[in-house]
């Protein structure tokens, strides 16, 4: 366990959790949470023994978005608009960057409430799970704001343009099931059933090859943002990459041998 003052750091199993950490405000994005959140991301990216990160809440909720509170606090005086949101903005975008330049998966595992930045920290991530509790919004409107953290290239990415159009401009509240339906999670559990079912995604996907996946997941978002002469080159890039490593040769040894394959990340 790694001490960080608004989030919680675990490795086992080579899988890496961090855990918002700030329940008496439903893990607002406030404090040193951005910081602690870029720092561990970066951390579980190093770790040769960390294979698969999960990011979570503690408490009843996932993530509330910005700190609502504070604010609130800097527009009573403590300090104008702007100036706040060109310190933020960095640090906001850089824990993103640094879950999709992430060398392994991130499932989110949302307990609860993730609304405004916090719906959109979800979406960023990989592989999104939920509870039955869990609420999604974008709340970004019913306070005057604009979206943040990636909502807007995220959410029409999942659920289409029409969509998300509709929830940006309506802040309209979807539950768990309803998120499912629009293809923004991947699955639904039961509250007390979702950690485990989230590691056990996490496990299956840590018994795999390192490298393959992580070229897997390069090759998967390059291909959004390319033509399909490009996503094919890039696979062919990537193919070459994971068949000069151990792990193809084990992975075909093991088929020859009919037993489940070691890999080790080489």
């Amino acid at each position: 366990m790694t001490d960080y003052k608004c989030l919680l750091y675990e490795v086992k199993d080579a899988i890496a959790t961090l855990t918002l950490n700030r329940p008496e405000r439903l893990n607002a994005l406030g404090d040193t949470l951005r910081d602690d959140l870029y720092d561990a991301v970066l951390r579980a990216s190093r770790d040769a023994d960390v294979r698969v990160m999960i990011i979570t809440g503690a408490g009843k909720g996932f993530c509330a978005g910005g700190d609502v509170k504070a604010m609130n606090d800097t527009k009573e005086g403590r300090a104008p608009a702007r100036p706040l949101e060109d310190k933020v903005a960095p640090l906001r975008d850089r824990v993103l960057l640094a879950m999709r330049d992430a060398p392994k998966p991130v499932i989110a595992a949302v307990n609860g409430a993730a609304a405004g930045a916090g719906m959109n920290l979800a979406l960023g991530c990989d592989m999104r799970l939920a509870s039955t509790a869990a609420k999604f919004t974008q709340a970004f409107v019913k306070r005057g704001l604009h979206p943040d953290w990636g909502g807007t290239y995220f959410l029409p990415r999942l659920v289409g343009m029409a969509k998300a159009c509709e929830l940006i401009f309506t802040g309209e509240i979807i539950d768990a099931q309803e998120a499912l339906r629009l293809g923004i999670v991947n699955a639904v559990y039961q509250p007390e059933e979702l950690m485990p079912a989230t590691h056990e995604l996490a496990r299956k996907i840590a018994a795999g090859p390192p490298v393959a996946i992580r070229m897997a997941k390069r090759a998967l978002y390059h291909s959004e943002e390319s033509d399909l002469r490009g996503a094919l080159e890039f696979e062919t890039f990537a193919q070459n990459v994971c068949s000069e490593t151990e792990d193809a040769r084990e992975g075909i040894k093991a088929f020859v041998e009919k037993r489940a394959p070691q890999f080790k990340g080489r």
